[in-house]
């Protein structure tokens, strides 16, 4: 029996991963990832750098992009709940300007696998939340790139959690229109 289950959101690429917690007495204990059974299962991604962030209730981080080093990630809540999002930025696509959203938490034990050629962000939805991903590429800080969290274009529906915490800089994003980048 695997320990994961894959499943394609409204765009494919974008992947659900649910993964079973095994407990007893003592406590629990769940596998995050094996590269064996991602190969297997035709994510054969290879992560090289790890991340970790806590935040408090109402912080909206994102909607963050790479553009000349785009970065898969595998993305989860190890503490706390949040509600994780991903646009398709990949012209051509048939679900360019799309977006995607689950809630990730400690209790749900789910990820979601976020392909090169999306933006990314997060709501945090619990008092405070332990977020951690996994990259397939290095981080370069002055690559950087950002679509605003609010584009009426995309349309992301995030959960009311009263007022969000944004920083100045994820404030200021253009709106994927105005963006001139291509993926």
């Amino acid at each position: 029996m695997s320990n994961f289950a894959f499943t394609p959101t409204a765009i494919p690429d974008v992947v659900i991963i649910d993964t079973i917690r095994h407990g007893d007495n003592r406590g629990s204990f769940r596998e995050t990832w094996r590269q064996d059974v991602f190969d297997a299962a035709g994510y054969p991604y290879r992560f090289v750098q790890d991340n970790e962030s806590i935040s408090h209730r109402g912080v909206l981080r994102g909607l963050h992009f790479q553009r000349k080093h785009p970065q898969a990630k595998l993305v989860r809540a190890v503490r706390g709940e949040i509600f994780d999002v991903a646009v398709d930025l990949r012209r051509g696509s048939a679900t360019y300007g799309k977006w995607v959203g689950t809630v990730l938490s400690e209790e749900n034990g789910r990820q979601l696998l976020v392909p090169r050629g999306f933006a990314h962000g997060y709501l945090v939805l619990s008092e405070t939340a332990t977020f951690a991903y996994k990259c397939d590429d290095i981080y370069h800080p002055e690559d950087e790139g950002g679509i605003l969290w609010n584009d009426p274009g995309i349309g992301v529906v995030w959960p009311d959690v009263g007022e969000f915490i944004i920083n100045e800089r994820d404030r200021n994003h253009p709106t994927l229109a105005e963006c001139a980048f291509t993926f």
